[in-house]
């Protein structure tokens, strides 16, 4: 129910310091002004939903997103439902589910490569340079990672 074009758009959700996730959308193209938006979210088909503690806001107060803490993501589907409110109008609900380590639209920023040392000898002219991989929330091969060095002063 709802009248079209009221819905979210262009859900996108991205992980970032292994256990951090942000939700982000777009306001509906028909959408008026004072429509809010509200996620609620659940990462199994039996527990209920639960709603966003962290909004985002854009400059007329809107909820644009949500900010998660302590997200668990391996092997996990996660739910997403976004419906809205405005007074004398139904908005179309939002429903996405998102296998979290694996689908399209959710992405992992990775911390910067950890312990990175340089040793360098003037004999021999060669510099060392190693690191450990950074801290990641799902990924345990470290073959998948490929690293690329930029030396700025020779």
């Amino acid at each position: 129910a709802g009248m079209n074009g009221t819905a979210i758009e262009n859900f996108v959700c991205v992980i970032f310091n292994v256990s951090f996730m942000n939700c982000t959308w777009h306001v509906g193209r028909t959408a008026s002004g004072d429509t809010q938006y509200f996620l609620y979210w659940k990462t199994s088909k039996k527990e209920d939903f639960t709603g966003c503690q962290n909004y985002i806001k854009d400059n007329r107060g809107r909820h644009t997103g949500c900010r998660f803490q302590n997200v668990t993501i391996e092997n996990k589907k996660a739910y997403f439902l976004v419906n809205g409110s405005r007074s004398g109008q139904n908005i179309q609900s939002y429903m996405k589910t998102i296998i979290l380590i694996s689908d399209y639209i959710t992405v992992e920023k990775l911390t910067p490569p950890l312990n990175v040392t340089v040793n360098c000898t003037e004999a021999s002219h060669c510099c060392e340079v190693r690191w450990q991989p950074p801290r990641t929330s799902h990924v345990k091969r470290h073959g998948c990672f490929k690293y690329e060095i930029v030396i700025e002063n020779k």
